[in-house]
């Protein structure tokens, strides 16, 4: 796994479950690695956070500025995105090597959930529901889908029923509130039945949100 940067972090040795969690824009892996014991998990499963950087490249909505970036944004508006889909589609393959790598190491795939904030989130929803092997879960924050069609077209039959948790802030200036409830729809409409969450907060996390956080991964660690 040279090819790909990431931190790790175990709430104990010997993990039988992992988490694969993607930063936002500009951002890196440090971004959300002190929240692991703010989300308070038992001992047991021992869990394996893995937090990856996202590689740097120039983003056009940022006036090419360069920065670690899961795709380029090409435009920006309220409630749309335009971005390059061939960027997002290869951030998919850095999670799918990412998922080999902790099979590989011992953990199925029906064990790993995938958790993104911002565009992080974005390219969890589209390796999760993609995937062609059943996954543990997703935690998706403060994120939309970019390419709906992507997962029209690819989703994948062992993660239809894949449990999702979906945060967003009310008072979100970065990605709105709207882009998020977009999201929501589009999961409705294939049939799956995320467990939603609205903050009043802006583009962030707060302190509520990772403690459902942690209640929703506790139960869900309950249930494996």
């Amino acid at each position: 796994m040279s090819e790909i940067s990431f931190l790790e972090v175990e709430t104990v040795p010997d993990p039988s479950v992992a988490v694969i969690w993607m930063h936002g824009l500009g951002a890196d892996g440090h971004d959300f690695e002190p929240i692991v014991p703010e989300l308070a998990l038992a001992p047991s499963p021992a869990v394996r956070f893995i937090f990856p950087h996202a590689p740097h490249q120039p983003v056009t909505c940022n006036g090419g500025y360069v920065m670690r970036a899961w795709y380029d944004i090409v435009s920006l508006a309220p409630d749309s995105r335009e971005i390059d889909e061939a960027g997002l589609l290869a951030s998919r393959d850095i999670v799918r090597a990412l998922i080999a790598n902790e099979t590989a190491r011992g953990i199925p795939s029906g064990r790993i959930f995938l958790a993104g904030f911002s565009q992080g989130g974005a390219v969890a929803y589209l390796s999760a529901l993609t995937h062609p092997e059943p996954l543990a879960g997703v935690i998706a924050l403060s994120t939309y889908i970019p390419a709906a069609h992507l997962i029209t077209r690819e989703l994948a039959a062992a993660n239809r029923g894949i449990p999702l948790f979906v945060a967003h802030g009310t008072e979100d200036d970065v990605v709105s509130p709207g882009l998020g409830r977009q999201a929501l729809d589009l999961l409705h409409s294939v049939g799956l039945e995320p467990e939603w969450h609205a903050y009043a907060m802006p583009h962030a996390v707060c302190p509520q949100e990772i403690a459902d956080i942690g209640a929703w991964l506790r139960e869900r660690l309950a249930a494996l």
